[in-house]
């Protein structure tokens, strides 16, 4: 249940085998990189697009430079290439909090949001659960901007399960990307009066709207013990008060804020974990 994004690629760890293939070859994406294909399955990926969709294979013995070089108008910048390993080390020797009780799947899903975040643009926010990423805000100027913008997809992520929208009839006809699309605008309901005219031809029975209450109740009912990361420390207890209402109870980031202590105590306050990692993850 994805939006269609220009220029996407799949990139995936494990050796690409039959099955892999045949959902991938349903999903909207323009490529794939992976360490090797079964023939089977390199086949049905070639046929993608009508023998457009690019496959990669990644060179596994591939060392990159240490150092990480830009010129911009003339100016140029290095670093070090930002190669940290964040583990479960990372996340539980420092807990700032009242609260110090990190279950195994928090620490897991801390883990995977911290390394989600270290490779999107910064500043980042990233949203976890259940093993799996539901929401990243990356790229804003201003940090509690990105708790928003992960916050308002983690929603997404979850309403997309509200009965309402499991339940719309759509014409036989309708594109799997169209019923994406279409599923997503109901969720969010803010249509201009010419779209909706148009959205509603999509279905068999036109459906009632997804109300505010009805969404709120299904949020506060379903968002639990979510995890979020921070690729450097929250400045002000906003983020926190963002958080909370998005059922956050696990949170990791870098701390060494001047406010920190407001931060912890905004966190204390919503009866959170939280622990600072020391690491930033800066990535520009």
């Amino acid at each position: 249940y994805q939006r269609r994004v220009r220029g996407d690629f799949a990139a995936i760890s494990e050796y690409i085998d039959v099955t892999t293939a045949a959902i991938l070859k349903v999903e909207v994406s323009d490529g794939i990189i992976a360490p090797g294909y079964d023939p089977k399955a390199l086949e049905i990926l070639k046929a993608k697009k009508g023998g457009k969709y690019v496959v990669l294979e990644i060179d596994k013995d591939y060392v990159p430079c240490d150092k990480e070089i830009k010129e911009v108008f003339g100016f140029c910048f290095s670093q070090k290439r930002n190669d940290y390993i964040f583990s479960k080390k990372d996340v539980i020797s420092n807990i700032v909090t009242s609260n110090k009780e990190f279950s195994e799947e928090a620490v897991r899903d801390l883990i995977l949001a911290s390394i989600a975040i270290k490779y999107t643009q910064s500043n980042s926010v990233g949203y976890a659960v259940d093993g799996q990423m539901i929401g990243v805000g990356a790229g804003q100027q201003s940090r509690v901007d990105c708790t928003k913008l992960a916050g308002r997809k983690a929603e997404l992520w979850f309403l997309r399960q509200h009965p309402k929208v499991r339940e719309l009839k759509f014409k036989p006809e309708v594109k799997r990307q169209d019923r994406i699309n279409a599923r997503v605008r109901y969720i969010e309901g803010d249509f201009t009066p010419v779209e909706y005219a148009e959205w509603q031809q999509l279905f068999t029975t036109v459906p009632q709207p997804l109300t505010v209450d009805e969404k709120r109740e299904f949020i506060s009912s379903h968002m639990k013990s979510i995890c979020i990361s921070s690729d450097a420390f929250f400045p002000f207890r906003d983020n926190i008060d963002q958080a909370s209402l998005r059922g956050v109870k696990y949170i990791c980031q870098p701390g060494g804020s001047v406010a920190d202590q407001d931060v912890i105590k905004a966190t204390d306050a919503y009866g959170m974990v939280m622990s600072f990692s020391g690491v930033r993850l800066f990535h520009h």
